[in-house]
C-alpha cells in the first residue's frame, strides 16, 4: 500500500502563511526521514535538519533531491545537545516529533 501525505498540499500552504521562508536559515528538530525538510527547502529555506535516529538521517540523505543539495544539511543529534558551533537561525521547526 502506498502512503500519501498531504496530496492537496495543505501543509505547504499553511507553512507559507506562517513565515517568509525564502532565504531564511531554519533548524528543524526531529526531522525524521526529511519529508517536512524538503517542503521547507521547496519554500526557499536553507535547512539544518536534525534527528537522533541515524537510520532516519541516512534515509533522508539518500532521498535528498539534487536540486536541494545546496540548501539542506542532515545531522544526527538531539535538541538538547545541538553542537551548532555559534550558528544562528531565523526560524526553528519542531513538528510531528513526539
Amino acid at each position: 500500500m502506498t502512503y500519501v501525505v498531504d496530496l492537496e498540499r495543505r501543509e505547504v500552504r499553511a507553512l507559507a502563511r506562517i513565515a517568509p521562508w525564502r532565504g531564511r536559515r531554519v533548524i528543524e528538530l526531529g526531522c525524521g526521514d526529511g519529508r517536512l525538510t524538503l517542503r521547507l527547502a521547496a519554500l526557499g529555506a536553507r535547512v539544518l535538519a536534525i534527528d537522533p535516529d541515524a537510520e532516519c538521517i541516512r534515509a533522508a540523505r539518500l532521498a535528498l533531491p539534487e536540486r536541494f543539495a545546496d540548501r539542506v544539511r542532515y545531522r544526527v543529534g538531539r535538541a538538547g545537545r545541538l553542537n551548532a558551533r555559534a550558528e544562528s537561525y531565523d526560524l526553528a521547526v519542531f513538528s510531528w516529533a513526539l
